[in-house]
């Protein structure tokens, strides 16, 4: 997997910062509407929690490292 060079900021990359995580937190939160089931909303609620605490304490610190400001 080749990581890009520069910003991208078209398509989905535009509105959200991690468009993967968002559509997998719909997915999950969403299926577990459709069913009425609360042990899949909670978990989606945990998959969004993961995923926010993953952004903040590895992946932004890495992106300023990398990058900087600019």
């Amino acid at each position: 997997m080749a990581p890009p060079k520069h910003l991208v900021v078209t398509g989905l990359y535009r509105y959200v910062r991690n468009p993967m995580y968002v559509d997998v937190t719909l997915l999950i939160l969403g299926q577990g509407l459709f069913f009425g089931s609360v042990p899949v909303l909670v978990y989606g609620l945990a998959a969004w929690l993961s995923f926010h605490l993953f952004v903040l304490a590895y992946e932004e610190p890495t992106l300023w490292r990398l990058g900087g400001e600019k």
